[in-house]
């Protein structure tokens, strides 16, 4: 016979601040930890405040995608809208030369590294 589904454990909802518990700006010199703010609570913001920015990512292949961070998971899987291939520069092809992908899912497990894009962190105020 199989074992019941255990529910899985889901953080309490936010007690302050936005329906999503992220506050833009935080109040005369407070920190978060002063505020009770979990470490959940900080990285959703953190995500969130990147949301809608360019992303560059590095994949274990050597192929780079650019394109504007829409989603991620908890297997760290990361959505591209207008998502650019680009070929590591050992290959045939031209390095330089992009491929349009569009929208783009990346599995979590394939991904090196993540930066923001200089243009788009400018228009950063909260990270």
């Amino acid at each position: 016979m199989a074992a019941p589904a255990v529910p899985e454990q889901l953080p309490p909802p936010p007690q302050r601040g936005e329906e999503n518990g992220c506050e833009n700006s935080p109040s005369s010199g407070e920190s978060g930890e002063e505020k009770g703010e979990s470490s959940y609570q900080r990285s959703r913001c953190k995500l969130e405040n990147l949301l809608n920015k360019s992303m560059r990512i590095r994949m274990t292949d050597g192929r780079t995608l650019v394109g504007c961070f829409l989603c991620t998971d908890r297997d760290c899987n990361v959505i591209l809208g207008s998502a650019q291939e680009y070929l590591k520069p050992t290959d045939s092809f031209s390095a330089g030369e992009p491929r349009v992908l569009g929208l783009a899912m990346v599995p979590g497990h394939h991904i090196v590294s993540i930066e923001v894009e200089l243009e788009s962190l400018a228009s950063l105020q909260y990270l």
